[in-house]
């Protein structure tokens, strides 16, 4: 071999050797060490209601878990929660205050239950009778929201980040201690109802007192009302059906009920990879959430019926009289809005519309009355 070429040989050769020493030292900067402890960040979230019910039960089971499997991929990261249920840090409409003012970093904030402060986010509690699946409510609600800016921003008003994950039960029925077979048997009863539903009992001589899952079970025991509208996921293992033996299928429908939220100033503190990893929990809660509720709905009425409940369909000529009866508050819900500089009418034209287009035949065209 000559000298120039064994020279360029040995240059050519060196030159492989250091790229090569270059990269692995690289990949060990880059690469989780097994002496370096990951970086531990502190997150409270919250939840009103306790983990028996659905959607908590998954911040538990699927957002939580979702999350640490992706930071444990890299190991730069890890979250060091804390799980505040069941009125353990607040009450089952204190949620959105309380992530809010930042007691908690994350959570489920319920429109449902603030309607007030997030009347926009009730359109579909406004306008029952919907004939569409939870899945379909919550889609359009959260396209909506993305859609029409100030429809959104209600969210950024109290200090909140709106990160998916919506929520809307199965459908609305009726549960009582005494036996309802038509309309008319409604009349001079009273009935817990979650916030802005009480309207639904407008006009058929029954009266809607606004409550939550957890006063019902004692409130009807104890004689506050004769019944409850509510959902069967819920009903069942709040064992509503042991104080409110009758249940009338009345399929009132649904409506989004709320989301999964975060603590806007903390938020923006949050590494990228933290974020992103609650954002992939985030999706894996809705998708988890949803799954199941089918498996659940018949589930939860077979159970009790064998816990000795008595299953009546009220009669669909009486289901539309109940849907025409109820005076149109949608309507005039969303002009108030209006009037006070909220998108209400666009928003309850928007959803109906939507309804509409997915293939859903609404009782009554609320928005066009």
């Amino acid at each position: 071999m000559k000298l120039d070429t064994k020279v360029n040989w040995l240059v050519s050769r060196l030159a492989r050797r250091v790229t090569m020493s270059l990269i692995v030292a690289l990949g060990l900067m880059t690469a989780p060490q097994p002496g370096l402890a990951a970086e531990t960040v502190k997150m409270t979230i919250v939840a009103g209601h306790p983990p028996v019910l659905l959607w908590v039960k998954h911040f538990r089971d699927t957002l939580i878990p979702t999350a640490n499997s992706e930071l444990a991929k890299s190991g730069k990261y890890k979250i060091q929660w804390t799980q505040a249920y069941a009125g353990t840090l607040a009450k089952v409409g204190e949620e959105l205050e309380t992530i809010q003012q930042g007691l908690a970093d994350i959570g489920g904030a319920w429109n449902l239950f603030d309607p007030a402060k997030l009347p926009l986010q009730n359109v579909g509690y406004m306008s029952p009778f919907n004939e569409a699946s939870p899945e379909t409510v919550t889609e359009i609600v959260e396209g909506l929201q993305k859609k029409i800016p100030a429809f959104g921003a209600q969210w950024t008003k109290y200090n909140q980040v709106y990160l998916g994950g919506g929520i809307a039960a199965d459908s609305y029925h009726l549960w009582s201690n005494y036996p309802i077979k038509k309309l008319a048997d409604l009349k001079g009863h009273k009935f817990g109802a979650p916030g802005p539903a009480v309207n639904w009992f407008k006009g058929t001589g029954g009266v809607g007192v606004s409550a939550n899952l957890t006063l019902y079970f004692n409130d009807i025991k104890t004689g506050v009302y004769d019944g409850v509208m509510v959902f069967a996921t819920a009903a069942m293992p709040q064992k509503l059906d042991t104080v409110a033996p009758y249940i009338t299928i009345s399929n009132i429908g649904t409506g989004y009920a709320g989301g999964v939220t975060a603590n806007q100033d903390r938020w923006k503190k949050l590494p990228g990879e933290v974020k992103a990893a609650i954002m992939t929990g985030v999706g894996a809660y809705k998708t988890a959430f949803y799954k199941e509720l089918d498996k659940r709905i018949k589930a939860s009425f077979a159970i009790m019926k064998k816990r000795g409940a008595k299953i009546a369909q009220l009669p669909a000529g009486d289901r539309v009289k109940w849907a025409k009866t109820v005076p149109n508050v949608a309507k005039g819900w969303a002009a108030g809005l209006t009037k006070k500089g909220l998108p209400g009418r666009q928003v309850l034209e928007g959803y109906m519309n939507e309804l509409r287009a997915r293939g859903a035949k609404p009782v009554r065209d609320w928005d066009k009355e």
